[in-house]
């Protein structure tokens, strides 16, 4: 014998030092864990997209009968702009403690369009619609809500979808019209339906834009930085109303007003917009379809409405409408 030892032999790994042994013991030990790890059973994407998605659709339900509570005690233009207000300073906040780096060149130009359709448009329009319109009425007019994103998200990804998908989206907009129009008496759709329908129109927007954000930017922090870019603009249209109608009311109109710019303008969106980004969009936004029957629901629990066989009977045409209308958004453009 020459004296050498192989590498791998007992003898060699005796001699080896303590020292020596210790990382051999550490290494064997990550790698154990490692493997444990991946042994680990791991939530399919497809249904964690549809868990976060369900998480902030349930936080958007309580949207309009708050703002219902609201405004009963509130300007419409204070509790629109103020709970972005009060959102842009959580969201700030949040930027700054993780120091997220700036968003660049197109994506604050895409930014903007989240910002004008989810910060300043619905909530301001769904206002001024509430201090009229019933918390049911308004959530089956809102129904049309996945359909519009649906529609939108069509165009904005340049899709080619079935003729059926035009179909039910133009059925589900005839449902929605003439569901308002009944509802007036005849004499076709109010006012409030006109700023519900733009509200519906605005929110599909900012939603397919900020799903294709929140890929790039991240879930929380599209909706933070929409938020801090339209801080400026709400802040002083918050404060002008505050000045024309000083707000006023009780805790429980006050604590209305905080959910909404606390959840709704600002939680929810960390679970919807991130429910988008996991995807597939176009199965993450069905699960808007039960957000009008949660607050048609809340209507009843919390505000005491009344609900009619129309406001029933409409609902399920348009949820109808828009659940198909999102089920055939499926063939694109090679």
């Amino acid at each position: 014998m020459d004296g050498s030892f192989a590498p791998g032999s007992a003898v060699a790994i005796h001699l080896r030092s303590p020292a020596t042994m210790r990382e051999l013991l550490s290494s064997d030990m990550r790698q154990d864990s490692s493997a444990t790890l991946a042994e680990r059973p791991v939530l399919p994407p497809a249904r964690a997209g549809l868990g976060w998605g369900l998480l902030g659709v349930t936080a958007f339900s309580f949207t309009v009968p708050f703002t219902r509570v609201a405004v009963g005690a509130m300007s419409p233009l204070f509790i629109g702009c103020g709970r972005a207000v009060v959102a842009a300073l959580l969201a700030a906040v949040a930027l700054a403690c993780t120091r997220q780096r700036l968003p660049r060149g197109v994506q604050w130009f895409r930014l903007a369009i989240v910002a004008a359709g989810v910060v300043v448009g619905f909530p301001v329009l769904t206002s001024f619609a509430l201090t009229t319109a019933s918390a049911s009425h308004s959530a089956v007019v809102i129904a049309l809500l996945p359909a519009a994103t649906a529609v939108i998200a069509v165009l904005r990804g340049r899709e080619r979808p079935a003729a059926r998908f035009w179909v039910a989206a133009a059925l589900g907009a005839v449902a929605a019209v003439a569901f308002a129009s009944l509802q007036g008496g005849f004499t076709g759709p109010r006012w409030s339906d006109l700023l519900l329908v733009g509200a519906v129109l605005a929110a599909g927007i900012g939603y397919a834009e900020g799903g294709l954000l929140a890929r790039e930017l991240g879930a929380w922090q599209t909706i933070s930085w929409a938020l801090v870019l339209s801080a400026p603009l709400m802040t002083a249209l918050a404060a002008v109303a505050a000045w024309q109608h000083p707000p006023t009311g009780t805790a429980v109109d006050w604590a209305a007003f905080a959910y909404l710019g606390v959840v709704s303008m600002f939680l929810g969106f960390f679970a919807w917009y991130r429910g988008l980004a996991i995807g597939p969009m176009a199965r993450v936004s069905q699960i808007q379809l039960v957000q009008p029957v949660l607050t048609i629901c809340w209507a009843v629990l919390f505000l005491g409405e009344a609900i009619t066989w129309p406001t029933v009977l409409g609902g399920l045409a348009v949820i109808a409408c828009a659940g198909l209308a999102v089920r055939t958004r499926l063939i694109r453009r090679a």
